[in-house]
């Protein structure tokens, strides 16, 4: 479960390959405002974007005692191995069983990127598209 501003997110513990601290991105020349920029990290220079900010829930995440967790990209884009998501703290590693994970009721349509929204015993989240948000930053840093 990572935090996100209002929310979290469920990923597979396999997905996140470390948690940093936030550093000031290198500005991306005009990239969509979810795309805060790009990061170091091990030789490799990854595109860090606010999850709030691509589905539209907020118009700014604030990044003060922000951390970064690193996520494996799945795609198989050569250039793009890794991709940064802005997390408002550290994840909590949790065990997920078919009985603890319940489908949200809500009927609306997902914004891209959203998967899915669940319970995990009391708690709401979202499970994020990460085959659809790959493509949004490749077509992104494309433009």
């Amino acid at each position: 479960m990572v935090p996100v501003t209002d929310g979290r997110l469920l990923l597979p513990n396999a997905t996140v390959a470390e948690v940093i601290s936030y550093t000031k991105p290198e500005a991306i020349p005009n990239a969509p405002t979810w795309l805060l920029g790009r990061l170091a990290w091990r030789g490799w220079r990854l595109p860090l974007f606010s999850f709030p900010m691509l589905v539209g829930q907020l118009e700014d995440e604030s990044r003060t005692n922000a951390r970064v967790a690193v996520l494996k990209a799945l795609g198989g884009n050569a250039g793009m191995p890794f991709l940064a998501l802005l997390a408002q703290g550290f994840p909590r590693l949790t065990t997920i069983t078919q009985e603890l994970l319940i489908p949200s009721a809500d009927e609306h349509q997902h914004a891209a990127g959203v998967r899915a929204e669940v319970l995990v015993r009391d708690d709401r989240a979202i499970i994020p598209d990460l085959d659809v948000i790959e493509g949004l930053v490749a077509k992104a840093l494309a433009a």
